[in-house]
């Protein structure tokens, strides 16, 4: 498990601890590992209240890993928090089902991104750089990277039918934004997705969990650099290997589209073009400042308690993180990662107005500061990693038309 020594509230005045970044509501968590000396907060304010680990006198002079048991994922029989606070949000504040629905402008900002890729391909290709050159780099890593990011998180929004009412100008637009990536994925995204917001945390259908053999090999400070460089494809691989989906006309569509597209780039441009659009896409999952966003929306950097890693006490661990910095205007709000799963039907433009319709249920979230802290501390955290996602054995539904899940077309497209 992701386990945590005893535990110790000290003010922060009391401590030269630096904290993680990571802040739930008034409440700092920090990892740090060194003795802290307990002091009680005075009456009820718990302002300003850092929880640090304690180590145990009797062992102080051992290292931190002999003190925990095996490292598990944190099990738990809990339903998953989303749907729960989303029936209480509307009771409390039915006006928010107002914000549910498609956003025109989405439609605008795929069509200008997509065409900025290729006008920046066939530039480097004008001036001749080369993928060997530092230009051709550099470009795809500042400009690139960034841009094949906002495209993942476009097919994202659109898998949710939030740029049109019809659901087959989704799929045509979905296929659209592709385009510069380079390798044909929106399709399949789509019912991955869908099945990670049915079933989150559920082991063998969410597909963004990380598998047991990943969190056993990848479990150290190389391993999970490893994994933050290359987590592109894990991404890619790994949703196949856990489970299959079916085939359809889209996903027909969206290989064709996307063979013609790159066949023409190339025989019309040469081979650079096409490399620059690919190098874009593993840079944007790579060790970008973007990509932070995949590791802090469901990995848990909160200190959990001995008491909490028992999925017998049926103690909820915070399973979804909120990022709410600048970094979001790139990437179409993802980092309302809660508001997300609460409201999947709230598309980019309306999610902060819904975080401030209904401050009460939002402000007391964990959330990241910083995504690019997040990836820091991702490999240098000892007590983050793989491992720290939280599972569930059973429960959620597959989406995909697979006898197993038994959906009807209707509810697929909802």
């Amino acid at each position: 498990m992701c386990y945590a020594p005893e535990m110790a509230i000290i003010t922060a005045s009391d401590s030269s601890a630096t904290t993680s970044g990571l802040v739930t509501g008034d409440v700092v968590t920090s990892r740090n590992k060194f003795t802290a000396t307990a002091s009680e907060p005075k009456g009820d304010d718990h302002n300003g209240i850092c929880i640090v680990e304690k180590a145990s006198s009797a062992s102080s002079d051992l290292p931190v890993e002999s003190k925990r048991p095996y490292r598990d994922f944190f099990w738990t029989y809990t339903e998953e928090p989303h749907r729960t606070r989303r029936l209480a949000i509307i009771k409390a504040h039915p006006e928010v089902t107002k914000l549910c629905g498609p956003e025109p402008l989405t439609k605008w900002v795929v069509i200008g991104v997509v065409g900025l890729q290729i006008a920046v391909a066939l530039g480097l290709h004008r001036y001749d750089y080369t993928f060997f050159s530092w230009p051709f780099w550099l470009t795809a890593y500042v400009i690139g990277a960034t841009a094949n990011q906002n495209l993942f998180l476009a097919i994202h929004e659109i898998s949710h039918n939030l740029a049109f009412r019809r659901p087959f100008a989704n799929r045509l637009l979905a296929i659209v934004a592709n385009l510069p990536i380079g390798i044909p994925y929106s399709a399949s995204f789509r019912p991955y997705h869908l099945t990670h917001h049915k079933s989150l945390g559920v082991d063998g259908l969410d597909t963004d969990l990380p598998t047991a053999a990943e969190a056993l090999v990848l479990d150290s400070i190389l391993g999970k650099a490893f994994f933050c460089t290359f987590q592109i494809f894990f991404y890619a691989l790994r949703p196949m290997a856990v489970m299959r989906i079916p085939f359809t006309k889209i996903h027909v569509l969206n290989v064709l589209v996307q063979g013609v597209f790159d066949l023409v780039l190339v025989q019309t441009c040469g081979v650079q073009p096409f490399l620059y659009l690919l190098l874009s896409s593993f840079l944007a999952g790579s060790l970008h400042p973007l990509a932070g966003h995949f590791i802090a929306e469901h990995y848990v950097y909160d200190t959990v308690t001995p008491d909490a890693t028992d999925p017998d006490n049926e103690i909820p661990i915070p399973e979804t993180y909120s990022y709410y910095g600048p970094l979001n205007i790139f990437a179409y709000n993802v980092g309302y990662h809660n508001e997300h799963h609460d409201f999947p039907a709230v598309p980019w433009t309306r999610l902060e107005k819904l975080r401030s319709m209904a401050p009460e249920f939002y402000d007391s979230l964990p959330r990241h500061e910083s995504w690019t802290y997040v990836i820091w501390r991702f490999i240098w955290d000892e007590n983050v990693g793989l491992r720290c996602r939280v599972k569930r054995k059973n429960g959620g539904r597959l989406v995909g038309g697979a006898k197993k899940a038994a959906w009807t077309g209707q509810e697929i497209e909802a």
